[in-house]
């Protein structure tokens, strides 16, 4: 059932070329699908569900654009090679490419959703829940998705110290001896974040806020940075090992 949205937003896709872990991850196939494009194609549902939104690509990479128009996201938005580097942050890229469209479709937008190309698996039903909170809590500015992690800084992640020994990451006023009895933290994913506009206008460079809120996706989900991810995904999608589609 299509919902017309009172507010406005945008989605982002943003995809720089440089990549030097997995060169060319952003549009290496996965299960006969360029990884992109299950980005665009959630980004689609979202807006077949949702009225009041755009989409839009934020590339350096003339490569990634073109793949992105074959796959049904014509863009002539290119991200400056100074939000495209190493060293560049994601918030700054998204700021970026959120006042460009404002100015040059003449719109506000009350939302940005950015969805992560490297960690393609969410559900419509992850953004509609995540939408939801957001817009329950007003003075949220932000909110991201997560996991259930495999550790716990508290209770078995450790570090190095002064000395030369290591301890936990996080020290408790008392030794924290099972993981039932360490404190409760999650595994940022990156698969999904919303932004309020209020985010962009007061000039936050951080996805971490005093004013951050999660949800904690239901179902196994993991960004891609190693080949050995993308070996693990492509396994699950053409065995068909995941509950839900992506």
């Amino acid at each position: 059932m299509t919902k017309k949205m009172t507010k406005k937003i945008l989605i982002t896709i943003c995809a720089r070329g440089g990549s030097k872990g997995i060169p060319g991850k952003n549009i290496k196939s996965i299960n006969g699908l360029p990884l992109i494009g299950y980005s665009i194609k959630m980004a689609r549902a979202f807006q077949q569900k949702y009225l009041n939104t755009d989409l839009v690509l934020s590339t350096d990479s003339a490569k990634i654009q073109a793949v992105a128009a074959d796959l049904g996201l014509p863009s002539s938005y290119k991200r400056p090679a100074e939000l495209a580097n190493d060293t560049a942050g994601k918030i700054a890229a998204l700021r970026h490419v959120w006042q460009h469209e404002e100015q040059s479709q003449n719109v506000k937008y009350d939302y940005v959703l950015d969805l992560d190309v490297t960690s393609p698996l969410r559900t419509l039903a992850d953004l509609e829940a995540g939408l939801a909170l957001i817009e329950a809590d007003p003075n949220a500015l932000n909110l991201f998705s997560v996991s259930a992690p495999h550790r716990n800084p508290y209770f078995n992640m450790v570090e190095a110290q002064p000395n030369g020994y290591f301890s936990t990451v996080r020290q408790l006023g008392a030794a924290v001896l099972s993981r039932q009895q360490a404190p409760k933290v999650y595994d940022i994913n990156g698969s999904f974040y919303f932004y309020r506009r209020l985010f962009f206008e007061i000039g936050l460079q951080s996805a971490i806020t005093d004013r951050t809120l999660i949800y904690e996706v239901p179902h196994v989900c993991f960004d891609l940075d190693e080949p050995i991810d993308f070996d693990f995904l492509e396994y699950l999608l053409v065995n068909q090992k995941l509950p839900f589609e992506v």
